[in-house]
């Protein structure tokens, strides 16, 4: 026999009160990653404003994915606000790494989530979150990736980071079949 999860305030498990908090944290990214692509933007990096405006619609699509299954679940789901997110940078270097930064802590959350559903036996729940355990394992590839292109640049040549991007990085169409769905329409998968 299965045992039930426990219920905490407003009668939510732990289990589905991370997930509240898991779409507060996907909307803060995406904001976030709104930020890197307009600093990008404004000084005429158009390669990267490309990759970070695409994280932006990515990380809406994940809290929205959350907030279908939170609904199909029948769990009281109201959207939270925003974190506070980081709109002053130095150098290229620092958005990218603030980036990789953001989907390590990000991974994290998802093996909390993991971990608080197995111990809650939500199957369910741990099923649900296997599709973004996999995606991260591509955001931090990807972000990672392009901050060694950064650091590999000659003299840190910008126009040979765009170059590369455009070359190696280019516009993805289409999405990914085994995704959850969203909340209203997707933009990204």
């Amino acid at each position: 026999m299965a045992s039930t999860p426990q219920t905490t305030e407003h009668g939510l498990s732990k289990f589905h009160r991370l997930l509240l908090d898991q779409v507060r944290h996907e909307f803060t990214a995406s904001h976030q990653y709104v930020a890197l692509a307009a600093w990008f933007d404004d000084r005429h990096l158009p390669q990267l404003a490309r990759i970070f405006y695409r994280q932006s619609l990515e990380e809406r699509d994940h809290a929205m994915m959350i907030v279908r299954y939170l609904l199909d679940r029948d769990v009281p789901t109201s959207i939270p606000r925003v974190d506070e997110i980081q709109n002053d940078f130095d150098a290229p270097r620092d958005l990218v790494a603030l980036a990789l930064a953001q989907e390590q802590r990000v991974t994290e959350q998802f093996h909390v989530l993991q971990r608080v559903a197995r111990e809650e036996n939500d199957y369910t729940g741990e099923q649900f979150l296997q599709w973004f355990l996999s995606e991260q394992v591509e955001e931090e590839h990807k972000m990672s990736t392009i901050l060694a292109v950064l650091d590999r640049a000659a003299g840190g040549s910008m126009f040979e980071v765009e170059t590369w991007l455009a070359r190696e990085m280019p516009d993805e169409t289409g999405g990914d079949a085994g995704a959850p769905e969203t909340a209203g329409p997707a933009l990204t998968v």
